[in-house]
């Protein structure tokens, strides 16, 4: 049976591309962090929005005080007390406004909504988000099953074979990743603890 490729508009996709930061004098102007490869580009990519997708911000002016660090006025933002107010605001924008990548390259995005198979090609799941704590981005997948989500490291080892075109990602999950805490044997942790001293 052939598989089905799971519908994932990339207009319907945002990819976080840089991040507010603290107000810059009284006039409303602010600091914004890129993460993108150019950074300068991040002003080239037309309004960025919030997470929901719910606002926008036009940038009208930036300059650089850093390689990935620019100060920044935005539309609609006059005074110190409104930028304020977005301070940590992360920023998005549309995949499709992205430039296209080489054939063996992908935003993290396009993993979203990928169908997640085992390393013998059977169901594993979805890949529900990816995720990044600080020490490397994490696949947040939801289990064929159901139940509690899988958080497995985004590493080759994990992630052995990615095809987009197709719209699957092979999972190898670690061993004691494999599935939920509260669905591990108790032996293992049993195993695991040293039997109390005698007295």
């Amino acid at each position: 049976m052939d598989r089905q490729i799971p519908d994932r508009k990339t207009s319907d996709r945002l990819v976080l591309v840089g991040r507010f930061g603290a107000p810059h004098g009284v006039r409303g102007e602010l600091r914004l962090q890129s993460f993108t490869e150019n950074p300068a580009a991040i002003s080239s990519y037309g309004p960025l929005t919030d997470r929901a997708g719910a606002k926008a911000f036009s940038i009208l002016a930036a300059r650089a005080v850093k390689p990935a660090l620019f100060v920044v006025k935005l539309k609609g933002v006059d005074d110190r007390t409104a930028a304020e107010t977005l301070t940590n605001v992360e920023v998005f924008v549309a995949r499709e406004k992205l430039p296209e990548v080489a054939a063996d390259e992908f935003y993290l995005a396009d993993l979203i909504g990928l169908e997640a198979l085992d390393v013998a090609r059977a169901p594993f799941g979805r890949v529900k988000n990816v995720l990044d704590f600080g020490a490397g981005d994490i696949l947040e997948i939801e289990p064929v099953g159901g139940g509690e989500t899988l958080l497995l490291p985004f590493t080759r080892q994990v992630a052995p074979e990615i095809d987009l075109a197709a719209g699957y990602i092979v999972i190898d999950p670690p061993a004691e990743r494999a599935a939920p805490a509260f669905l591990q044997d108790d032996d293992t942790e049993a195993a695991a603890s040293p039997p109390p001293s005698a007295s």
